[in-house]
């Protein structure tokens, strides 16, 4: 196990670099001057001469002026101890900016994980018990509604539902602008902006995992060992939850893992439609305003995320069934 974990650790390293080079070459190839586009409001104030004494400063400020290897080689050693450079856009270090759009981020996936986890395995469960009825076939159209949608379509039919029409809920937004709440007060608030994009991304996180893990348990309800179980006369509980769901955990763990992971990455379109502070949002906002520091930064975490969920799934194998050796 130790040897498998440490050869694992060495891929992601090299992957790691891999995909950092990759990445940094693509931002260096956008045909986009960060020097002239964040300094072209000085021009009016300053002679010609000023103006371009002025750009090379900042271009140097900003390392831009060293050979490209030499530039990937700095930002990579800042990068490893915790350094992600300077926004040109906000003039503060990159950390600074990204600590509070990835407490939100976290927030909005880690309570849409509680939700999606207690609905979908029940509901997937329930639904490979009634096979062929009617409660399963109403749940599988909902479900294929669910998956066939975009989420972008998703999200503003429930804007243009609950905050337009029904006025239950705010339309967008972290908190009520204006407002000055503290405490309990402020929680609510909080939850209330939370009610539309945490709804959008549990239902379209449902609509895949409840579909797979009805999947996988119809199959675990056909082996032979659960009509042994039952011919034992064990309860029909012991049977559907004891064997059956946890036999069916080994291929459904993958898809669970990935999801979880994905739900960064997914939750990048959700927090643009609701003006969510997240790292989603602000990775849109970096690129498109060009402050390639942040969006480099934000990027490389979900390069970390997927390479370590990757060992995380394998490993998780070893502790849903104790037969699986890694190797």
């Amino acid at each position: 196990m130790l040897s498998y974990i440490l050869r694992r650790v060495l891929y992601i390293i090299v992957v790691f670099l891999l995909l950092s080079v990759l990445l940094f070459a693509m931002y260096k190839l956008m045909p986009v001057d960060v020097v002239e586009m964040y300094t072209s409001g000085m021009q009016q104030e300053m002679t010609p001469a000023e103006y371009e004494r002025y750009q090379e400063a900042f271009r140097i400020k900003l390392g831009l002026d060293q050979p490209i290897p030499v530039q990937y080689a700095k930002w990579m050693g800042r990068m490893l101890t915790g350094d992600f450079g300077t926004s040109v856009k906000y003039r503060r270090p990159v950390i600074e900016i990204i600590k509070s759009p990835m407490a939100a981020t976290i927030l909005l996936n880690a309570v849409t994980m509680i939700f999606v986890f207690a609905i979908c395995i029940p509901l997937g469960i329930s639904t490979a018990v009634r096979k062929g009825k009617i409660y399963d076939n109403s749940v599988q159209v909902v479900t294929i509604l669910g998956y066939s949608l975009p989420t972008f379509i998703i999200a503003l039919t429930v804007i243009l539902l609950f905050s337009l029409v029904l006025g239950w809920t705010p339309i967008s937004g972290m908190y009520t602008p204006g407002t000055q709440l503290t405490g309990f007060a402020a929680a609510l608030d909080r939850a209330k902006h939370m009610i539309l994009p945490v709804g959008v991304m549990t239902f379209t996180s449902l609509a895949s995992l409840t579909r797979y893990i009805r999947a996988t348990m119809i199959d675990a309800l056909r082996m032979d060992y659960i009509r042994t179980a039952r011919a034992k006369g064990l309860r029909e509980k012991v049977v559907i939850y004891g064997h059956a769901f946890r036999n069916s955990l080994i291929p459904f763990i993958t898809v669970l893992i990935g999801w979880f992971l994905g739900m960064f990455g997914g939750s990048v379109m959700v927090e643009s439609i609701f003006n969510w502070n997240g790292m989603g949002k602000l990775l849109i906002d970096s690129i498109t305003g060009a402050d390639f520091a942040v969006a480099m930064a934000l990027e490389m975490f979900y390069v970390i995320i997927g390479l370590v969920g990757n060992l995380i799934i394998d490993l998780a194998y070893t502790v849903v069934d104790p037969r699986v050796r890694l190797t």
